[in-house]
């Protein structure tokens, strides 16, 4: 089993508690840093663009209530160098970086591209930058950007069409990414089909208003979609920049997205805690037959999962009270998240997500983390999930790194 952990750095009100953004770079750093210490192999790094207070301010609020910001992290890369020149050991991952943003899938490859010229100038640094990517958590993040509806068609189809775009980006992504020369006429034209629609009400309209809107006659059972970048044929600086310190993970549950990026380089598949465990293992069997031959065969440690972490081993408390804090911890912390962001506690996402969370003293979670996983498969845990508390965070790295990891490793 792999152990590493994952880092929010969200900066929200915990129990009426704001930190600065100097105090949350501050232990973020200190956190990564211990995370290195205690032999954790990867430290994986939200992303987040664009604030969502001043978001807030505008007509349509994404999440009205939320106070703060959802992230601070906006460029892994920036971090990633900053993090390697102050550890040893410990790998980066971004969980997840946007590349509809910020100039979109060619800006993203080629910033890439240069990350790994210069990362790869000391011939004796082996550590890696786990590429985590996505198409972003909200649309704010993507519409100053163009990611948005062209014309009518696009407008009824958005949630297909938002899934279009990032077919087409990751093409464009992994193509430039591994050093291709092309122009946008070698993509694919993306098209949307009744399959890719909910409902066959769904579809039908949007075939209507294609059909109406281009003037089209007759039947059909295609809608194309013009592309959305358009560029002359290009190639990408640094030239010469070897991919041996580059591991993907692509930020999608859509199988057809997963199968495409593995036609141009080998991805693994990011997942979160609140994933089914269905869903889980299907991914599994079909990136066995999907993963790109050239990062060998498909496996678990492939596909990293968030698991939220409350540990109590207060030499004070009883077994039982230790256990029934740790428990109230994690509670308290999705209660505040779910409030934070729809404004309501729904008690049933609150247990639910309770019970996707390992909570207890050492030996609790030991038998928690038996039960519910594989024992190939890797766990990015989360320590600081609406916890501000930098010394209770670190106390919990180290009580997993030394009472509850070497059972697993070595058992």
């Amino acid at each position: 089993m792999k152990f590493d952990v994952f880092f929010s750095i969200c900066q929200t009100e915990v129990d009426g508690y704001m930190p600065s953004e100097k105090t949350m770079f501050e232990n973020f750093f200190e956190q990564i840093e211990l995370a290195d210490e205690l032999g954790y192999e990867v430290g994986w790094v939200a992303e987040t663009h664009l604030s969502c207070q001043v978001q807030k301010e505008n007509e349509k609020p994404v999440i009205p209530l939320f106070k703060g910001e959802i992230g601070l992290n906006t460029d892994i890369l920036q971090v990633a160098h900053k993090v390697f020149a102050r550890t040893k050991n410990i790998h980066i991952g971004s969980a997840i970086r946007n590349i509809l943003c910020n100039g979109g899938p060619l800006a993203h490859a080629e910033s890439v591209r240069t990350f790994l010229a210069l990362h790869g100038l000391d011939p004796a640094e082996k550590r890696k930058l786990h590429l985590g990517f996505a198409a972003g958590r909200f649309p704010f993040s993507n519409s100053p950007y163009g990611i948005v509806p062209r014309s009518q068609t696009e407008e009824v189809a958005w949630p297909v069409v938002k899934g279009k775009i990032f077919h087409e980006a990751t093409e464009i992504f992994l193509r430039a990414l591994r050093g291709e020369k092309f122009s946008s006429r070698d993509i694919a034209t993306r098209k949307m089909v009744r399959s890719d629609f909910r409902t066959d009400d769904e579809w039908q309209r949007a075939f209507k208003v294609y059909k109406d809107e281009f003037k089209l006659s007759g039947d059909g059972d295609v809608i194309l979609l013009p592309g959305r970048w358009s560029f002359e044929k290009v190639g990408l600086i640094p030239q010469d920049v070897s991919l041996d310190n580059l591991e993907l993970t692509i930020g999608s549950h859509d199988p057809a997205v997963q199968a495409l990026a593995n036609q141009f380089l080998p991805c693994g598949v990011f997942n979160l805690s609140i994933t089914p465990g269905s869903e889980i293992e299907q991914t599994h069997a079909r990136m066995k037959s999907e993963y790109h031959s050239a990062g060998g065969q498909w496996r678990r440690e492939l596909m990293p999962r968030t698991v939220l972490v409350y540990l109590n081993n207060d030499p004070n408390l009883s077994i039982e009270e230790r256990r029934k804090k740790a428990e109230g911890d994690a509670r308290r912390a999705h209660e505040n998240y779910w409030r934070a962001m729809e404004g309501t506690i729904d008690s049933g996402k609150v247990e639910k997500a309770t019970q996707n969370t390992l909570w207890g003293d050492p030996e609790m979670v030991l038998k928690k983390l038996k039960e519910k996983y594989n024992a190939e498969d890797r766990l990015m845990l989360w320590f600081d999930f609406n916890n501000h508390d930098n010394v209770a965070v670190k106390k919990n790295m180290r009580l997993f790194a030394e009472h509850v990891r070497p059972e697993l490793i070595n058992g």
